[in-house]
């Protein structure tokens, strides 16, 4: 895929198309030819993260009035969390454009979930700078929120409750792990039954990364 076709899915036709090559440069890229790390996606990255957080905020306040702060807030994590932001990315074959480095290239960067979630706000604040919030929510509202549950699903208490129910003690979660710039942490958690490892996941907030370790691990006993 180009990245006319890129364009042709995501419904917007870039007036500075150097915004959409910016979005889509990894740092890895940047680095092996001499550029600065702002020659990467990374500013963009920032950006589109506080739009993203916007559109979506704004959505959850029109679609649930009567709806209390703090559950908007557990939603909206939900919603933008690194594994939807990546799922949004692979609907798109974002990974398939993206321009990376030699050595990210052959580590199967153009499938890492952060990576690919990165280059999804990228893209976004791209969307942002060249036509404004009006394009910019519409990509959020088409490909990231499009057909995904709004309904807030608590994965640690539904673990606790299921481990518990059976006469176990409640599971513990750690931070096994963290990369990522600054502005950008990404975090990784398992969670142990009974002192085993029963699942991993990562997220942009250590709570994140928690709520995805319990839903791999209540995937897990399901099966």
């Amino acid at each position: 895929m180009d990245v006319k076709e890129l364009q042709n899915r995501i419904g917007y036709a870039f007036r500075d198309e150097k915004l959409m090559e910016n979005a889509l440069t990894h740092s890895s890229y940047a680095n092996e030819r001499g550029k600065s790390r702002a020659f990467s996606n990374e500013r963009l990255e920032f950006l589109g993260d506080s739009v993203l957080g916007f559109v979506t905020a704004e959505y959850l306040f029109k679609k649930y009035p009567s709806r209390p702060e703090g559950e908007m807030t557990r939603i909206r994590a939900e919603l933008v969390c690194e594994q939807s932001l990546a799922a949004t990315a692979e609907a798109l074959e974002l990974g398939s454009v993206l321009l990376l480095g030699k050595g990210e290239e052959q580590n199967g960067g153009r499938t890492r979930k952060s990576i690919l979630a990165d280059a999804v706000e990228a893209l976004l604040a791209a969307i942002y700078l060249d036509g404004g919030i009006v394009p910019a929510r519409a990509f959020v509202l088409d490909h990231i929120l499009a057909e995904k549950p709004t309904e807030l699903t608590d994965y640690k208490t539904a673990l606790q409750e299921l481990v518990q129910s059976t006469g176990g003690v409640s599971p513990q979660y750690k931070i096994i792990d963290e990369y990522g710039p600054d502005h950008a942490k990404t975090f990784v958690a398992r969670v142990e039954i009974e002192g085993e490892p029963a699942g991993e996941g990562s997220g942009r907030t250590k709570k994140e990364a928690e709520q995805s370790a319990a839903k791999a691990a209540m995937e897990s006993l399901n099966k």
